[in-house]
């Protein structure tokens, strides 16, 4: 998976590499579809020179190893579809027009943007800000480089999502995407009985997802002998937004998975949880492929 990043000369911004790769079988194989969107450990040596900390500080924005997780299921028949490059650099999970003005530089009057919680919280396709941290970086962001990365990464990662979605639906009837996130450990405060949960399911509330698969999915869960959570506090965002449409067949699922079940003490490499938390994924993506291809039977009967 490794690839070289190199800047075009002649478009500031521009990212010359692999902004996600693909693996798994080149045909079709079941309706499911796996996406890691935040895993990226790429940073262009720009986005470092304009970095106002050192490394670790923007390594804190990634879900660290979540690519880890899905490991070893193109061989099980899944198409995988991981992005490289850091979310520092663009956030895979935002609307395109989520951009915090105070981010860039030289945008044109009149621009079309939209304003949301994540924007507002420093958290938005441009990440500018972190708590404990503060700002990020040494100066904004041009347009013209902001408009670069969004051509050469959001862009495309979107576009092959959509095609392989079209393509699992053309074939099996309907589609669903998992999207694997990983979280920051919980506080169990925050939940009444004051047991936290171990795993965050987001159906964007059914607008994303048929809630049997949600349903699926924290029974999946349990098996593992974890807690999980629907919605709250994370109900999927853009992606799953985008992506999910279960009126046409179209199911999205997004999954953060607590990071502390998987890495070591000090949350920043795979821990002895992996295997255990990896085995929990592969299940789950076998169980609801069970439940969509049951489904995608009687879909395509229909057609």
């Amino acid at each position: 998976m490794s690839f070289e990043v190199r800047q075009n000369q002649g478009v500031p911004g521009q990212i010359e590499a692999e902004p996600f790769v693909v693996l798994g079988p080149d045909q079709v194989h079941g309706p499911v579809l796996i996406s890691v969107p935040h895993a990226g450990r790429v940073y262009p040596a720009e986005v470092r020179a304009q970095s106002a900390h050192p490394h670790e500080a923007l390594a804190l924005l990634e879900d660290r190893y979540a690519d880890a997780l899905v490991t070893g299921l193109e061989m099980r028949g899944y198409r995988v579809v991981i992005a490289q490059v850091a979310r520092a650099v663009i956030d895979l999970n935002r609307d395109p027009r989520d951009i915090d003005r105070r981010m860039i530089a030289g945008m044109p009057h009149g621009q079309a943007l939209i304003e949301t919680a994540k924007s507002r919280g420093g958290l938005g396709l441009f990440p500018r800000s972190l708590p404990r941290v503060g700002g990020l970086w040494r100066a904004p962001l041009h347009w013209d480089q902001a408009r670069a990365r969004i051509a050469s990464v959001h862009a495309p990662y979107h576009a092959r999502i959509e095609q392989e979605m079209r393509a699992i639906r053309a074939a099996c009837g309907q589609a669903l995407l998992l999207d694997v996130h990983s979280m920051p450990p919980l506080e169990a405060a925050r939940f009444g009985g004051g047991m936290r949960p171990d795993v965050v399911i987001g159906d964007r509330f059914g607008a994303s997802a048929a809630a049997r698969f949600s349903e699926i999915a924290r029974g999946v869960i349990a098996r593992h002998g974890l807690r999980s959570a629907l919605n709250h506090p994370y109900p999927g965002t853009y992606i799953a937004e985008r992506h999910g449409r279960p009126a046409l067949g179209r199911h999205a699922l997004q999954i953060e998975i607590s990071r502390d079940l998987y890495l070591d003490s000090r949350l920043r490499e795979p821990g002895q949880g992996l295997a255990a938390i990896r085995a929990m994924v592969a299940d789950l993506a076998d169980t609801l492929r069970e439940e969509a291809g049951r489904d995608s039977d009687f879909a395509l009967a229909a057609e």
